[in-house]
């Protein structure tokens, strides 16, 4: 039996965790989305109902194979989750831009339609789903595709930041924040996925996400401020036409998860030589599964 790589956390476990926590979290997101417009089509119901649906039967193929060693039903059971949320999110894509892009194909159509990246974040979660079950956890290949995941999600933060605020033309000067702070994030998590970095590296990129994560938090306190002083006659209706408050917690929502690609990178780096500044990292070899 090949020997494991030196990871003491469940890192697999807390990927699950993760994808649970976030189709909980886009439940509330979907809400008040669609409430913009009363839930006008039935399609606009799917998302919000498999957001809190998936969730428990996600937690069931959690616990049989945590408590229970049941890998069938937690790779059947997780990966039908997993290609379900991948197809809400691109046929969400598709609606989105359909509600105004395709028919006028402007720069200005794509700005102002509904947002038309959102829905890809069920494909994102649906990926990281689908990728726990392909992929050995034990192997050098899965902190690699959580890091793509999460590099893959930041470039969306890029695309939101940029057309999300240039509805009011960056009318305040730190709507540019997350537009060049999502762009640093791009840029350093591309290094460990196409050359062999070390250690040092990899503590820059985790000084670089706690950066995005306090981002994150005051683009949330921003967006806050400018619904209470919103115009509407209810807080309800300035936070559902008003600055999208829970959008800025997508900065902190990636650093978890490239925290956890990251983590496991580092620990399947062998130890450095004594003496030597840092030792490149060398592939693993691969364990048994679970």
């Amino acid at each position: 039996m090949a020997k494991r790589p030196d990871v003491p956390v469940n890192h697999r476990l807390w990927l699950e965790l993760f994808a649970l926590v976030n189709l909980l979290g886009l439940a509330p997101d979907i809400f008040l989305a669609h409430s913009t417009n009363s839930f006008r089509e039935w399609t606009e119901y799917v998302p919000l109902v498999f957001s809190i649906i998936a969730p428990g039967l996600l937690f069931v193929a959690i616990v049989a194979l945590e408590f229970r060693a049941r890998v069938g039903l937690w790779r059947w059971l997780g990966g039908g989750l997993g290609w379900a949320s991948i197809s809400i999110g691109v046929v969400g894509l598709i609606l989105h831009l359909d509600s105004r892009f395709f028919q006028e194909r402007t720069l200005d159509s794509l700005v102002y339609a509904a947002p038309f990246a959102a829905p890809l974040a069920y494909t994102g979660i649906g990926l990281l789903l689908v990728m726990n079950r392909m992929v050995d956890h034990w192997s050098e290949e899965w902190p690699g595709w959580v890091l793509l995941l999460a590099l893959i999600g930041f470039a969306g933060n890029f695309v939101f930041s940029v057309t999300d605020h240039a509805q009011n033309g960056f009318f305040h000067w730190t709507e540019w924040i997350p537009v060049v702070s999502s762009a640093l994030a791009v840029g350093f998590l591309t290094a460990p996925l196409v050359a062999e970095v070390g250690r040092p590296f990899l503590a820059v990129c985790a000084i670089l996400l706690l950066l995005q994560a306090a981002v994150g938090l005051l683009g949330f306190y921003f967006h806050v401020v400018a619904d209470l002083a919103g115009p509407a006659p209810t807080l309800f209706d300035n936070i559902v036409f008003g600055a999208p408050i829970l959008a800025p917690l997508l900065f902190p929502n990636l650093v978890v998860l490239a925290f956890l690609g990251l983590y496991v990178r580092n620990r399947q780096m062998p130890p450095a030589p004594r003496g030597s500044v840092d030792a490149t990292p060398a592939r693993q070899p691969q364990g048994d599964r679970h």
